[in-house]
């Protein structure tokens, strides 16, 4: 899957390459980068959390 970075780069990420939106070359599709958390989910799934920033700038980007 390739994916383009629209929106991103937490402050407070100690990497500088956290908490990224991404659009992809499936249709319809956005990718989100986040940090984990502790919910249970199927396999293959996570729950992530990103800075509502973050997510705001992704928004913009997309013109939404």
């Amino acid at each position: 899957m390739k994916l383009t970075k629209i929106a991103g780069e937490d402050p407070d990420c100690d990497s500088g390459d956290c908490a990224n939106v991404f659009t992809t070359d499936q249709p319809n599709t956005i990718a989100i980068q986040g940090y984990l958390t502790d919910r249970t989910t199927p396999e293959g799934e996570a729950v992530v959390t990103i800075p509502e920033h973050v997510l705001r700038e992704a928004a913009r980007a997309l013109g939404w």
